[in-house]
């Protein structure tokens, strides 16, 4: 059971709307089921000799505005309170009977007008749809005083909780306070009235998030705005320091012919100035491009910088999982990591990553806060993705958006644990829905280069396979290994090992140290999981048609995440190197 709670001033032009049909014509059978005293007169039902809804509908309002008229000059400008009520799809079909109930407990919670108190504001209930019910109440007492209505919105979700409980209707998540404003009515219809897919709104949170992910500093942020077409209006003290900040979509314009601005503490509550500066004053780490002179493998821009971006995301799964309150901050890092990654990525993910973003954002926000919060590491991850450009969707780069989004999928589902410890259900339900939609985007980015390895798998010499799939089984707890008793579900991870060993590593040892570097009992397949974390390790390429070579041999740790570095400098296009080096051989069979 859902409320949403706005003011306005203008009592018979929200009745109106009411009793009339609606904007597309969704009101139907119009009537009252609960009022102050109920007796109220009912322009939808008016059971009169001669009943006129036009003047029944003025009586009402006369009716309700009584008190306001009789306070003057003391009542409250905007002194209608309007709260709607609706069921979640697929709860049951209530009673008038019940939803008087439902409204006479919310005005009592809310204090508009409690129980027992002869002076409460008077209200009324209009039901013109099956799933829901309008509230609307005029802000003065009988004593001719306001109400004291703090925190209405908060005490009228509270009992809707407990209204769902009694009534047996489908529970739902509680809120904390941390999520961002929905669209209003009027967004929404806007929206669908200009064709717009979303409402300003919700394009503006996005494009805010976009712009601030990795960025180094607050000037690049709004460089970053403008860039995407944003029109920016910056408000400032007396003596010229930025206080704030609006934004406003090119052509979006109220009824006046004026731009509709929205400042960044009404798109999200973490997207004002003040928050904004905390999140910039931590930095990015500097680093440089790595070279090849070293003789690692000279990945293409987007290629490397996901690479690096996986070991960093795997060091925020382990620090999600120790349960500690300082893994807040790393939400928030995963949360710029998601949106640089879903600006980034081919056609054929970009949607799903796109969702994936916008769901975790609601996951970032709580009132947990981290006290040393490091998120240097996690932000140049997103600078440096962002910085490489998108992705190509083939070859090496699809293999390293693959190894990428299957540690995120990971990441999604620790934050989810790391929340419902919490009890923070919003926040749980968010990470889980974006782990669904990385999921989604995984499939769709692994499906080439695991099939590749696959067929390698399977042409395997039978010796070489076998002694691979022994040490699989060696490896892998019982859990694992009974999930992965057939052979040909093995076919990618052996050939992978295959490869590992011809490049110079153990493989024994190799797959131990990928299996110790987080638990395994979240992931969907752990064969996959296990395949990108052992080609990370052992460098070899994210798809198995690129060249490799044959690195030092080493079967010791990589260094952790928080080493990696990456050009504050974005490549151009013609200084970009090849995805893989020409020089490198195939590895020998």
């Amino acid at each position: 059971m859902v409320p949403d709670i706005g003011r306005g001033s203008r009592t018979h032009g929200l009745l109106i709307y009411l009793y009339g049909p609606g904007r597309r014509e969704e009101h139907s059978d119009a009537h009252l089921v609960g009022s102050w005293d109920g007796f109220a007169p009912d322009p939808g039902r008016d059971t009169s000799p001669d009943p006129d809804p036009k003047v029944t509908l003025a009586r009402l309002t006369a009716a309700l505005d009584l008190r306001v008229k009789q306070a003057g000059d003391r009542a409250p400008a905007k002194h209608v309170w309007h709260c709607s009520v609706r069921t979640a799809p697929g709860d049951r079909r209530l009673s008038d009977e019940e939803w008087n109930t439902v409204a006479q407990r919310i005005v009592h919670a809310t204090g508009i007008a409690p129980d027992g108190d002869p002076d409460g504001c008077r209200w009324i209930a209009v039901r013109h749809a099956e799933d829901h019910i309008h509230i609307v109440a005029t802000l003065v007492r009988g004593d001719l005083r306001n109400p004291r209505l703090n925190y209405d919105f908060n005490k009228a979700q509270a009992e809707c909780r407990r209204i769902e409980e009694e009534m047996g209707l489908r529970r739902l998540n509680a809120g904390d306070g941390t999520a961002a404003k929905n669209p209003t009515s009027a967004e929404k219809f806007k929206a669908e009235r200009t064709g717009r897919p979303e409402t300003s709104r919700e394009t503006l949170r996005e494009a805010v998030r976009q712009a601030l992910a990795g960025a180094d500093d607050e000037k690049e942020f709004f460089t970053r705005l403008h860039e995407a077409g944003l029109r920016v209006k910056m408000r400032h003290a007396p003596s010229g320091d930025a206080l704030g900040y609006n934004v406003a979509l090119p052509g979006d314009r109220n009824r006046h012919g004026e731009p509709v601005w929205y400042p960044g503490s009404k798109l999200a509550p973490d997207l004002s100035l003040p928050k904004i500066r905390l999140r910039l004053a931590d930095g990015t780490a500097e680093r440089t491009t790595p070279s090849t002179a070293d003789g690692r493998p000279n990945w293409s821009p987007p290629a490397r910088e996901r690479r690096s971006a996986t070991g960093i995301a795997e060091r925020a799964a382990v620090l999600l999982d120790s349960d500690d309150d300082e893994a807040a901050a790393q939400l928030v890092g995963v949360g710029e990591l998601l949106d640089a990654v879903a600006q980034t990525s081919p056609v054929a993910t970009r949607a799903e990553l796109g969702a994936a973003a916008r769901a975790f954002e609601r996951a970032t926000r709580s009132h947990v806060r981290a006290e040393h919060a490091d998120t240097r590491a996690i932000r140049t991850a997103a600078r440096g993705i962002i910085q490489a450009g998108s992705a190509l969707g083939r070859g090496e780069d699809g293999g390293t958006t693959a190894m990428l989004l299957s540690t995120l999928v990971l990441v999604a589902l620790a934050a989810a644990h790391w929340h419902s410890a919490r009890g923070h259900a919003q926040q749980a339900h968010a990470s889980r829905q974006a782990a669904e939609h990385l999921r989604a985007a995984y499939r769709q980015a692994a499906a080439t280069p695991m099939r590749a390895l696959r067929d390698q798998g399977r042409a395997l010499p039978e010796v070489e396979r076998r002694t691979h799939e022994a040490t699989i089984r060696a490896a892998l707890p019982n859990e694992e290994r009974r999930a992965t008793s057939s052979s040909t579900k093995t076919d990618a991870l052996a050939a992978t090992l295959a490869q590992a060993e011809q490049a110079g590593h153990d493989p024994k040892v190799l797959l131990q140290q990928a299996i110790d570097m987080r638990e395994l009992d979240t992931a969907e397949n752990t064969n996959d999981v296990l395949v990108w974390r052992l080609r990370r390790l052992a460098q070899l390429p994210a798809h198995p048609g690129e060249a490799t070579r044959r690195p030092q041999a080493s079967t010791s740790r990589p260094k952790t995440a928080t080493n990696h570095t990456i050009n504050r400098t974005a490549p151009t296009a013609a200084s970009r190197p090849a995805a893989s080096d020409p020089r490198s051989r195939p590895p020998r069979r």
